[in-house]
Parts: structure tokens; C-alpha cells; sequence
């Protein structure tokens, strides 16, 4: 990516070597939650989903006031911070001039180990996330080497694809999207709240493709192979390719992001059309 010397976002909070910032609520897996939860099953035998559970349990017991130092917001002085922060910065564009008026910037926090948002207390393992109470997505930035060195998705687009997939989440807090989902989840069984979830998950990828395609068209930032480190790293992270890795088996069943090829087929609906209703996974008969 041709991103160095671009604009940076003043919606970041650097908040590394901080430790957590408690304001209490509610926790949820991001990309990486779940590789550490199949990890930790496949060892204890333990239901994934039980794990999942055992988490967001924490997340709420670990609850408390916010701190009484603000936490100041700029831009960071590191190569990879101002990475993520460029990124930041064009997504902002691209979703100003999709969504006009509507569209409201979303912070960036950076943290190592720990953080606590409005959604709860959430350890660095479960990977980047994005709470739709404060409109804040969260990065330990880690977990780009964890994709690189762990899942064999290496590449500046492939991180990219990360910290947009996550603005995707707020795209979807925005739209009422999420809100209306997770109406629906509570009057769902276990198996149609998962399949909410991997529709939910498909959208996000889309929405990340839709930023790639005018960062290329309109900003010239996308080098030849970009793109298809992103799709590389979709296909890392999908569902049936992680549990084949911790346990050898796959149950689509148990899948909330979904497969590797269906995560695939979405970022690059997103980057092919640059079009949001293009991404209407909701609507598709065939995911």
C-alpha cells in the first residue's frame, strides 16, 4: 500500500503500555477471539460456544468506574502506529462520502495486553473488536504479527483488511443493523443466533472491500497484490479453516464469522463494486 506521507486521523487514542481504561458494560469477541478459543478446546474439550460464554462473563464481573485522568487522543510517533492511523483516516473519507451526514468517525484505540471500553474488560488474545457502545474500535497492534507468523497472512493490505472489517462494525452500528440483528438473536436459538452472527461477520468483510476499491480508484493507495493479501487473510480467518487447525474437524453449525470461502466471496464483492448495497448478506439466499 502506497500509504506513507498520507493523512493521518485525529481519532486515535494511544493507550499502549496504559493498561486497561475501566468504564465497565459488556464484552464480545473480534477476529483473533476466535483462534484462542478453539486453541483452548481442542486442549480442555471444552464447547467452544461455553468458552465464548466463560468470556463475556468475565468481561461483566470485571466491571467499574470510568478512570478519573482523561485519556488523551493524537496520533502515534511508530511506523505501524501511523500505519493504522492512515487507514483510519481513509475509511473516514470513504464512508463521509458514502454516507454523508449519516456517518459519525469512530475512535481508534491502540492498547497492548488489556483494554476496558464500554463493552467490558477484553485481554489482547481475543483479538481486534469494535464496541458499539462507545463507537470505538480496539487494536493491539500484536495481532498483526499473529496473523502474519500464526495464520500466514502477511501484508500491509492484509492489516488493513482488519482495522476496515472493524469500521465495517460501525458502519452496521450506524444503519441500525446491528441493533436489529441482536433483536433478533435474542429470539433466536443458539443455531439461527450463529447464523445471524455469520451474516453479520460476511457484511463487515464486504463493507471492508467497499473501502479497498475506492482507496484504490480514487486515492491511488492500493499496489498490485493488495488485494489479494486481503483475500488471503479472509480466507485465514475463516471458521472452518481455524477449527480444522485446533481440532481437525469443522461444524458449520458452531460458525459465527463463516468459511474462508465465503468470507473470500464477500470482501471481494465489496472490492469489485465499491457499492454498500452490494453487501446485503441479510437478503442473500446463498452466502
Amino acid at each position: 500500500m502506497r500509504w506513507e506521507g498520507q493523512r493521518e486521523s485525529g481519532n486515535v487514542e494511544d493507550r499502549r503500555g496504559m493498561g486497561p481504561a475501566r468504564v465497565g458494560g459488556v464484552g464480545g469477541l473480534g477476529l483473533g477471539g476466535i483462534v484462542l478459543v478453539l486453541a483452548v478446546s481442542y486442549f480442555t474439550g471444552i464447547n467452544p460456544l461455553t468458552l465464548i460464554s466463560m468470556l463475556n462473563g468475565v468481561q461483566s464481573v470485571t466491571e467499574s468506574p470510568a478512570p478519573s485522568e482523561p485519556i488523551a487522543a493524537g496520533t502515534p510517533d511508530d511506523k505501524l502506529g501511523k500505519f493504522a492511523s492512515v487507514v483510519l483516516a481513509d475509511t473516514e473519507t470513504t464512508w463521509r462520502q458514502l454516507l454523508g451526514p449519516q456517518y459519525e468517525d469512530p475512535r481508534l484505540v491502540l492498547f497492548t495486553g488489556a483494554v476496558q471500553s464500554a463493552c467490558g474488560t477484553t485481554s489482547s488474545a481475543v483479538g481486534p473488536f469494535y464496541c458499539p457502545r462507545d463507537h470505538k474500535v480496539y487494536l493491539d497492534l500484536s495481532f498483526f504479527n499473529e496473523m502474519s507468523h500464526r495464520l500466514g497472512a502477511p501484508g500491509d493490505f492484509a492489516q488493513a483488511y482488519v482495522i476496515a472489517h472493524e469500521v465495517g462494525h460501525h458502519v452496521q452500528n450506524l444503519m441500525g443493523i446491528a441493533e436489529k440483528v441482536t433483536r433478533l438473536q435474542h429470539q433466536a436459538s443458539e443455531r439461527e443466533g450463529n447464523a445471524l452472527s455469520v451474516r453479520m461477520e460476511l457484511q463487515a468483510d464486504c463493507f471492508a472491500g467497499v473501502w479497498g476499491h475506492h482507496a484504490k480508484r480514487e486515492r491511488n493507495l492500493i499496489e498490485p497484490g493488495d488485494f489479494e493479501e486481503g483475500l488471503k487473510a479472509a480466507s485465514a480467518i475463516g471458521d472452518d479453516q481455524l477449527q480444522k487447525m485446533s481440532r481437525g474437524s469443522v461444524q458449520p453449525e458452531s460458525w459465527t464469522h463463516g468459511s474462508s470461502e465465503q468470507r473470500m466471496t464477500w470482501l471481494r464483492k465489496g472490492l469489485e463494486t465499491g457499492d454498500p448495497k452490494a453487501c446485503d448478506t441479510f437478503a442473500s439466499s446463498r452466502l
